[in-house]
């Protein structure tokens, strides 16, 4: 049976509500992801394909995705 905090690592990315400021629209317009946005924090939620894609993509603007 598989991890299940292994699984959702792989399906979500976790960052400050303000580091998405100026990147959010674009996300929201080329992958197909949901958001879930709490206490200042926002959870990009989508397939394990669609989240490393987020990432990759984030991480060309600069964003620090841990």
């Amino acid at each position: 049976m598989p991890d299940p905090s292994r699984l959702r690592d792989s399906t979500q990315i976790v960052l400050p509500a303000s580091t998405l400021e100026g990147v959010r629209e674009d996300i929201e317009e080329e992958f197909t992801v949901s958001f879930l946005e709490q206490d200042g924090v926002v959870r990009i939620i989508g397939s394990p394909v669609v989240i490393k894609e987020v990432g990759d993509y984030l991480a060309r603007q600069g964003v620090n995705v841990p």
